[in-house]
Order: structure tokens, then C-alpha cells, then sequence
């Protein structure tokens, strides 16, 4: 068995009655939307047309939300329906990163998601969902798609029918007929400030200037849709910075421990660890009060999904923390480390950083996040992180040029390479429009001042000069050259990840 959804555009009227029917039945409050209307025109007066679509979760066979749920609060029914437990939602927002269609929304009145669930209360008491029994065309059909003998099968099997997003492999059982191509595909809609039915010339002309996102002749226009915010924001940023402090630390301190003397202990021994175990204890405070629900954060460990990144990350930065920790203890009263605890806790440094990207890969909504450099870049990032930290407090602690020189080659290194993924990145052909979108919205849009002047220029450019001089020593004040080379390479680095982030999130998904 397996419960789907037919929807004929063909008679749908866009009266809304399916929308009001949903919120009514499920108390959805003001402002979020578990099924709705969407609007779009296309042409020019006065040979113009309007198209309606009925936008919902599809209840995906292959259901990234799913998978990345850390605490299975979503999960897949026996009978195909994508049901959701909002008492073991911690409201991470990971579910609306990795649905492509836009079907979720954190409720505000208890700060968990939620979405179209089929009706399923109503399903399990033989009857049919609430937006089926009120549309007055009958444009909604539900039912069984494995039964042969069900509408929903036969329309399948019978009509032409069209799903959207095929290329994620989802496998969706929302099927429509009739409906307009520009519909399934949101990257063809231009998108205005205007009102519904209201202002057509202002927003022609604001279609026709379009943003870096929009094609350049837009082929259809958007009149109505419901609000998607972007769920993740600054704190995201500030984790994946902070977090590639504290990984990239005791990774560059495991390297420099090799070249070290002993008048290097009290920097590499307890002072990196303790930089690491701070970033450790922040990255985890911005996790946790990014939480809708931060009173849940707990259930990563007891109600955890394994299939999710975010709980397997979550084991990543305990397993670091504890070895951090050991690291410290040995630095203050051993006054030596342990080669094996040094070279475990450099291999969960590398995993603590580099997780993000596996995370990031499971949220399928957002191309750009795809991309298999992702988890270079993080590598590379926290041995920038690491780098520049350790010079910094090397140089505030007058450490010899034994530690100083290779972390600032570390530093070095790393930078040029970062310079050059970043080109190669943006400078490799596009694989779908979305991540064309949010390539333009970085160089050539919104972000293109912060990412050319902050990120390139003065995150990448300008340290790359400074740690190149320091090293060659053609200037009497090398250190100086160093510490501002340290920090301007960590605020590039932070400039980075708040940009990734919001560009990664700039395509729209419905």
C-alpha cells in the first residue's frame, strides 16, 4: 500500500478551498501553510493567462526529510504516508533544508515543524482527507497507487502526469495533471515586490530588471505564494566558524608537535587544547539556542536518528570535547602528550570539521550544498582556523620560530589553496539552475561586496601578502605582519561562511 495524492490543474478553480479545509482541520495558525494555492501569469497584455498549482509535501518514497530528522520525528508509514511526531521535534530546521518541494514550517504556536500529513487520523478511520472532501471540481484525488483498481491508480497509469523535481530522486507521489511546466520548476518564475492583482506595471517592470538570481527574460511572473523563509541564519555561520577553531587547532598543534622542543609545551600543550575545548563549548551554545525547542537538545542522544548527520556529528564533537580534554589534563599535569592521544584527537579534528559537509550534502533542497568540494573546503578552513589561532597566541606568547615559521606556512598553504578552490568553485560550469542562482547571488548579486572585498580581498588576498612577507622577512616587523595576517584570515573565514550560507539558501525551492 501506498497512499498518494492526483491533483488535476485542469479543474482545479484556485478557489482556495483545500487551503482553508487543511487549516481547519489541523488548527494550522495564521501565516504558515500545510497546503496552498500558488499563482502564476504569463504573457503580455492583453494576451496574458493565469495558472494556479497546488503546492504540499509529496510524501516522498525516498524521503530526504527523513533521513536527516536527528531525532526521527519525521518518518515514513508502512503505507507510504510522511507522518510527523512534533513531541520528539527539536526544531533544528534540517527537514526544510533537505525537502525540495518547501512542504514544511516550523509551527509558532509550539516552535516545531510541520507539514501535510495526509490526513492521516482521518486515513486510519477509512476516510478521506479534508482537502479531497471539500474541493468543489473534485481537481484532488488520494488513494492507493498500488492498487490497480483505486482512481488515483488509474489516472497514473492512464493520463499523462507530471511530479516535481524528478532529478532529486525522491520519488514523489504527488502527481498533477495539466499543470503548467513554470510551476513545477520555481528557478522560471520571477518574483516581485508587488501585490496580488494589484501595481502590474510596477511589477512588469520589476520582473523585467529581475535580481542576479532571475533569468533574464523571466518566462512567467508570480502573483501569489505563501511565505519560506530562510530556516538557518548567522548562527549557522558562526558554527561552522567557531567549529573550525576548535577542530583546526589541535589538528596544526598535532603538526607543529612534531617539529616542537619543550619551550613549546605551555602553547601547544594546554593552551590549544584550551582554545579548542572554548570552541568546542560555544559551537555547541550556538547549536543548541539555534534549536527551536533548545529544551529538547537532549533528545540527540536518547531519541537519536543514526541516519542523520547532525547526530553523528553531535558523537563527532563528544569524542573531541573528551580527547580535548585528556590533551589538557596531560598538557598541566604530565607536561607531555601521549603521541596516540595527540594523533586520535588530530583524526576526530578532521572528522568534527569535516562532518558539516555530509550534513550539508543530506539538505537536497539546496544544490549549492552539494557541491563534493564542500568537504575539502572545510578541511582546508580549519587548518586556516587552526593556523592563524595558534600564531596569534604564539606571538602574544613570545613562542620561537621553530613553532611560529611552520604555522605560518600551515597558514600560508592553506590560504593559497583556499584562494584556489574558491576560484575553481565559481569559475566550474553549473550543474542545475539552482546552483547557478546562488553562484550569481555570491559574485554578482546581493553578497558580491562581501565576497569579493571581504572574503576574496581581505580574507584570502591580503593575508596570503602578509604571512608571504613575514616569512620572507623583508620587514623588520615580521610578527606584526603575522598577527595581522592571522586575523584578517579568520575573518575571512567568517565573512565565508555567512555568505555560503545564504547564497546556498538564495534559490527558491517552490
Amino acid at each position: 500500500m501506498r497512499y498518494g495524492f492526483v491533483i488535476d490543474q485542469d479543474r482545479c478553480i484556485g478557489c482556495h478551498a483545500c487551503t482553508v479545509a487543511c487549516k481547519e482541520e489541523h488548527q494550522v495558525p495564521v501565516g504558515v501553510f500545510r497546503t496552498w494555492v500558488k499563482h502564476i501569469e504569463k504573457g503580455e497584455f492583453p494576451h496574458t493567462s493565469r495558472h494556479f498549482g497546488v503546492m504540499r509535501c509529496n510524501h516522498c518514497d525516498d524521503s530526504p526529510c527523513t533521513e536527516i530528522c536527528p531525532t526521527s520525528a519525521l518518518y515514513r508509514r508502512a503505507d507510504g504516508i510522511v507522518d510527523f511526531d512534533n513531541r520528539r521535534c527539536i526544531g533544528c530546521k534540517a527537514c526544510m533544508q533537505a525537502c525540495p518541494y518547501d512542504a514544511l514550517y516550523i509551527d509558532p504556536n509550539n516552535n516545531t515543524a510541520a507539514k501535510c500529513n495526509f490526513c492521516a487520523h482521518r486515513v486510519e478511520m477509512s476516510l478521506e482527507p479534508a482537502c479531497v472532501i471539500v474541493c468543489p471540481t473534485q481537481a484532488i484525488l488520494a488513494g492507493d497507487l498500488d492498487n490497480p483498481g483505486s482512481k488515483v491508480s488509474r489516472v497514473v497509469a492512464t493520463q499523462k502526469v507530471s511530479v516535481r523535481k524528478p532529478q532529486k530522486g525522491t520519488q514523489p507521489k504527488l502527481f498533477y495533471v495539466g499543470i503548467e511546466g513554470d510551476l513545477l520548476e520555481p528557478t522560471r518564475i520571477s518574483r516581485t515586490d508587488t501585490y496580488f492583482a494589484s501595481d502590474w506595471r510596477d511589477g512588469a517592470a520589476q520582473a523585467s530588471a529581475g535580481d542576479a538570481g532571475n533569468l533574464a527574460v523571466a518566462l512567467a511572473r508570480e502573483v501569489y505564494d505563501v511565505p519560506h523563509p530562510a530556516p538557518w541564519g548567522w548562527r549557522i555561520a558562526a558554527y561552522l566558524w567557531t567549529k573550525a577553531v576548535a577542530a583546526g587547532v589541535l589538528l596544526v598543534a598535532t603538526i607543529l608537535l612534531s617539529l616542537a622542543n619543550e619551550s613549546a609545551a605551555t602553547l601547544l600543550n594546554i593552551v590549544c587544547p584550551a582554545i579548542a575545548l572554548v570552541g568546542l563549548a560555544v559551537t555547541s551554545a550556538l547549536l543548541v539556542f539555534d534549536l527551536k525547542r533548545p529544551d529538547r537538545f537532549f533528545y540527540l542522544i536518547t531519541k537519536p536518528n543514526f541516519r542523520s548527520w547532525l547526530v553523528i556529528g553531535t558523537y563527532f564533537l563528544i569524542g573531541y570535547g573528551a580527547l580535548a580534554g585528556g590533551w589538557l589534563l596531560c598538557g598541566i599535569f604530565a607536561s607531555s602528550v601521549p603521541s596516540v592521544l595527540r594523533w586520535f584527537a588530530a583524526a576526530f579534528a578532521i572528522a568534527s570539521a569535516c562532518y558539516s559537509a555530509f550534513l550539508f550534502a543530506q539538505a537536497k533542497g539546496r544544490d549549492m550544498w552539494q557541491s563534493p568540494l564542500f568537504l575539502w573546503h572545510l578541511l582546508v578552513q580549519a587548518l586556516v582556523a587552526g593556523s592563524a589561532a595558534i600564531l596569534i597566541a604564539g606571538i602574544l606568547m613570545d613562542a620561537p620560530p621553530g613553532i611560529l615559521k611552520p604555522a605560518a606556512l600551515i597558514l600560508l598553504g592553506s590560504l593559497i589553496v583556499s584562494l584556489a578552490m574558491n576560484m575553481g568553485e565559481i569559475a566550474l560550469p553549473h550543474v542545475s539552475e539552482d546552483v547557478r542562482i546562488a553562484t550569481q547571488v555570491l559574485i554578482n548579486g546581493r553578497l558580491r561586496k562581501r565576497f569579493w572585498g571581504l572574503v576574496i580581498g581581505t580574507g584570502l588576498i591580503a593575508p596570503i601578502v602578509l604571512a608571504s612577507l613575514g616569512l620572507a622577512s623583508l620587514v623588520p616587523s615580521a610578527s606584526a605582519f603575522a598577527v595581522v595576517a592571522a586575523v584578517l584570515a579568520l575573518a575571512g573565514l567568517w565573512w565565508f561562511e555567512e555568505s555560503w550560507v545564504k547564497a546556498g539558501q538564495a534559490a527558491p525551492l517552490s
